[in-house]
């Protein structure tokens, strides 16, 4: 018998049943409910027309999330020794990125998504990963995506 094909299904209805907190496309009100969740703590700079809300955590990731005039949390990045939880992070946008990602097929250190109204990029090895995504539609006015660092 093949455990596997049956645990898979498992996990995954056990991370597509948590609940998401502050993430791409929430309200900037929901950061602090990040910062709880990672048990991080934040710091805010602002720029001209966004902010950038980063939460650093005591074993090393840091999770910056970008938001615009309006609010919003248009753009994530994160670097550090481990993902973020990507269901927290990406929000309602988690299942748009497992369906994109799960046609993928590439090798097991990086991985991009490119779709019109996705963009992923996640890279990493054994405690070194990074990874970015934003929303093409909600980037402010002359914003690059090469701010998303």
């Amino acid at each position: 018998m093949n455990l596997t094909r049956f645990a898979f299904p498992a996990v995954l209805a056990l991370l597509t049943a948590t609940p998401a907190l502050a993430a791409l496309g929430s309200d900037v009100t929901s950061v602090q409910a990040d910062v709880a969740h990672m048990k991080g703590a934040v710091q805010v700079n602002e720029l001209m027309g966004y902010s950038v809300h980063e939460i650093s955590t005591s074993y090393g990731l840091r999770v910056r999330e970008f938001t615009g005039s309006d609010g919003k949390v248009f753009a994530v990045a994160w670097d550090g020794p481990v993902n973020p939880d990507l269901r927290q992070v990406l929000g309602s946008y988690h299942d748009q990125f497992l369906t994109a990602a799960a046609a993928v097929h590439g090798n097991h250190r990086h991985l991009a998504i490119a779709q019109p109204g996705l963009v992923v990029q996640n890279n990493g090895r054994m405690r070194a990963f990074s990874g970015r995504a934003w929303v093409p539609a909600m980037l402010p006015q002359n914003f690059s995506v090469d701010q998303i660092q």
